[in-house]
């Protein structure tokens, strides 16, 4: 909010300034532009609102979208899974597309099976480094499991296990 009044303040000075402080108005408002987009990103990040609306599908196939990742979904939509669970699948998936990088290909397979959301990130890039530590301690947190198998091809399969109740 205060960023979005900067931005107003800004646009209202910028009549009654000379020539020159109009350069530095200008780039002020370009300043703050990136920082609404920033803190726009990290709110996003923090958590996502299609998680509560439209759910899992939707929130993985945006996120996909915005790391410039192909992605092929099988998430059922109308499950409601308890938010940690689908937070932690969320968070999940999202680590290893976001380590398989921009123009990689990808999948992801969410269903219910023995009282557990399984979850499958198939990519056709080497998923490794920090994503998947994070990934494996969210989710032993809940009480699950991960399990990260690497290709031949420079492929990566990673699947996980949360019990339904938590």
């Amino acid at each position: 909010q205060h960023l979005v009044t900067l931005a107003v303040d800004l646009q209202l000075l910028a009549p009654v300034v000379d020539a020159e402080a109009q350069a530095q108005l200008q780039e002020l408002k370009r300043d703050v532009e990136q920082a609404l987009h920033e803190a726009a990103h990290l709110a996003q990040r923090i958590y996502p609102p299609l998680l509560d609306g439209p759910g899992l599908g939707s929130a993985l196939r945006a996120a996909a979208q915005d790391a410039g990742i192909r992605i092929s979904l099988d998430v059922p939509s109308t499950v409601d899974y308890a938010s940690e669970i689908a937070r932690a699948v969320y968070w999940c998936c999202l680590d290893a597309l976001e380590q398989a990088g921009a123009g990689a290909a990808a999948s992801v397979t969410v269903r219910e099976e023995d009282a557990a959301v399984a979850f499958e990130v198939a990519v056709d890039t080497v998923v490794s480094g920090s994503g998947l530590g994070r990934l494996r301690d969210r989710v032993e947190a809940l009480g699950g499991h991960v399990q990260v198998e690497f290709g031949r091809d420079r492929d990566t399969l990673i699947r996980g296990r949360l019990p339904l109740s938590v």
